[in-house]
C-alpha cells in the first residue's frame, strides 16, 4: 500500500514540475531511475521510452504506466501492476487539472481584458511558428539525407500533399491518407 502513496508523490512532483509536455518528464524519471525505489533502473528507461513513443497516446502519461505498472518489480510480479499504473498517471496528471481550474477562473474574469486578449493574438502566431520548427525538424532528415536532397521523396510528398486539397479526394476517410502515407513510407523506405 505503501508502494502506491510513494507512487502517486512521486508522478504528482513530475507533473508539477515538467513543464513542456512528456519529454520534459525524462530528467525526472532518470532521477527516479537512479532512486533507491527499484521501480525501475536506468537501463530499462530506454525501454520505457521507447515503448511510451511507440504506443498511442500523450509519452508522459505511457512512460506513467509503465513505471507504475512495474512498480515494485520482483521474482514473484510486480506489486504495481494495472492500479500501480493508474495511481502513477493520477498523479502525473493531478497539477495539471489543479492548475488548468485555476487559470480557467482567472481567464474567466479577465476573458474581454484587452491586454489578455493582446497577449493571446500574439501567442497564436508564436505557437504556430514552433509547430513549424518542430515539423521542419521532422521532416528534413527525411528529404535531405547524405548532403543532397532525396527529389523522390519530395516529389511524392508534394503530389499526396496536393491531392489531399483536390475536392473529390478531400472527402475521403482519413484512414484512406493514412493507408497512402504508409504505402508511400514502404515504397520509399521511410
Amino acid at each position: 500500500m505503501i508502494t502506491f502513496l510513494y507512487l502517486f508523490i512521486e508522478f504528482f512532483k513530475i507533473g508539477l514540475f515538467a513543464v513542456g509536455g512528456g519529454p520534459a518528464t525524462i530528467p525526472f524519471l532518470q532521477d527516479l531511475a537512479r532512486s533507491d525505489y527499484g521501480w525501475f533502473n536506468p537501463e530499462e528507461l530506454g525501454v520505457m521510452i521507447a515503448v511510451a513513443e511507440s504506443t498511442p497516446g500523450p509519452i508522459g502519461i505511457n512512460m506513467a504506466t509503465y513505471a507504475g505498472y512495474n512498480a515494485g518489480l520482483t521474482e514473484f510480479g510486480a506489486i504495481g501492476g494495472i492500479l500501480g499504473g493508474i495511481i502513477a498517471v493520477l498523479g502525473l496528471i493531478t497539477p495539471s487539472i489543479i492548475v488548468i481550474v485555476i487559470i480557467a477562473g482567472f481567464l474567466k474574469a479577465f476573458k474581454e481584458n484587452q491586454y489578455v486578449k493582446g497577449a493571446f493574438s500574439g501567442i497564436r502566431p508564436v505557437v504556430t511558428a514552433l509547430v513549424l520548427f518542430a515539423v521542419f525538424g521532422i521532416i528534413k532528415p527525411i528529404f535531405y539525407t547524405n548532403g543532397a536532397f532525396a527529389i523522390p521523396v519530395i516529389i511524392i510528398s508534394v503530389v499526396l500533399f496536393a491531392l489531399m486539397f483536390i475536392k473529390k479526394l478531400k472527402k475521403l476517410h482519413p484512414a484512406f491518407w493514412l493507408l497512402v502515407g504508409a504505402l508511400a513510407g514502404i515504397i520509399l523506405k521511410l
